[in-house]
């Protein structure tokens, strides 16, 4: 089964998540992985708004899904989006 990387983030500083932009999808395609959803237009239709921009991505399974996110080569990755964000990563399995 497919694995899914479901972001929800609130960019605080844009220059600086730019930079995690520019970085980040080499190490996504090193495992698998790509690009569902990528910011974009949204809107909460039941429950709260989502706060910020919505990321999909979708690895050949769940286990490349969290090899991705363990990685070394994503590592320092999650400290410069975490500096330049607030939000939520959710890993989820699916068909």
């Amino acid at each position: 089964m497919k694995g899914y990387v479901l972001g929800e983030v609130d960019v605080k500083d844009p220059a600086a998540y730019e930079e995690y932009r520019k970085n980040v999808l080499a190490t996504i395609e090193k495992f698998g992985g790509r690009f569902l959803v990528r910011g974009g237009r949204s809107e909460g239709l039941e429950g709260a708004a989502p706060a910020g921009r919505l990321v999909v991505l979708e690895f050949p399974s769940y286990e490349q899904a969290a090899n991705w996110y363990r990685s070394p080569e994503y590592a320092p990755l999650i400290r410069m989006r975490q500096n330049a964000s607030k939000g939520r990563l959710i890993l989820v399995e699916g068909a």
